[in-house]
């Protein structure tokens, strides 16, 4: 292989390791920037997601609320108060009000220039040549019903032909199966919080073709049934890198960190280590 695994990522990495006749055909781990590259840029940020790109990472996950005037905004919290300098509910802002707002500087100062993403900026960029990230797309209306989100990010994601490099994911059943009744294809994670025991069923009814856990689900019983269930496994956040085995061995499919940099250099490395011993 001529290109180093971060500029290629994942995807193209194991192209070419299986044209090589790699052990791990059937089974490999995709990286997503958890918030792109949080641990080290202002989360949600385009800062944060260039730097998850270039680090060969195979895609971002990240969260969508709506404002007051039903505009897609790329952000995790209800409020601004933590990630910007002003204060205030997302939906009870509109879109000018969010959009003036500095989305940088709480982080770092060099990052002033930044502000509050659109899921519509956020799709121009992932169409922009030489991008092929994956979006894991957070529909955050697990305490907040916003009336049409489901249905307005579908819209854009037909209108920038991406639906087949997302997935909408929430911790919400409800919303999920309004997804899944929209459109029978996309792919949906469902969002669990501890070791649910009732989690796999309802993916099966949600329609979703994985479950997105901590490491704790993923790791028991519960994320061998997952997988018995012809589900895939994705867990969230994780930092420790060393975590990187244990996932492989337990049959995770993907892995979201703040450190995407760090999590690619030591999956090249695992990927490396089990060649050899072939």
């Amino acid at each position: 292989m001529s290109e180093p695994f971060e500029q290629i990522g994942y995807t193209g990495f194991m192209k070419a390791y299986c044209e090589y006749g790699g052990m791990l055909m059937n089974h490999g781990i995709e990286l997503f920037g958890h918030r792109g590259a949080s641990g080290h840029y202002p989360e949600n940020t385009l800062s944060a997601f260039e730097a998850a790109k270039r680090s060969g990472a195979d895609g971002i996950k990240f969260s969508v609320r709506m404002s007051k005037d039903h505009q897609l905004m790329v952000i995790h919290d209800e409020s601004v108060n933590r990630t910007t300098n002003g204060s205030g509910i997302v939906r009870n802002m509109n879109y000018e009000e969010l959009k003036k707002l500095d989305a940088g500087s709480w982080f770092n100062g060099e990052f002033s220039n930044e502000t509050i993403m659109t899921l519509h900026q956020v799709a121009e960029w992932a169409t922009q040549d030489g991008n092929r990230m994956r979006l894991n797309i957070e529909l955050k209306n697990d305490s907040i019903d916003f009336v049409s989100l489901e249905r307005a990010v579908l819209r854009l994601t037909r209108y920038y032909e991406l639906e087949n490099r997302v997935i909408i994911s929430s911790f919400n059943p409800k919303s999920l199966m309004l997804v899944r009744a929209l459109h029978p294809t996309i792919e949906i994670g469902y969002l669990v919080e501890g070791v649910p025991q009732n989690a796999v069923a309802k993916a099966k009814k949600i329609g979703a073709s994985s479950i997105h856990c901590q490491e704790q689900f993923a790791l028991s019983s519960e994320g061998q049934k997952t997988l018995a269930a012809g589900l895939s496994l994705r867990v969230y956040p994780v930092n420790d890198k060393s975590r990187i085995e244990p996932f492989y061995q337990a049959g995770v499919s993907a892995v979201m960190t703040d450190f995407p940099d760090d999590f690619v250099k030591e999956y090249s490395l695992l990927v490396q280590s089990k060649r050899a011993v072939q």
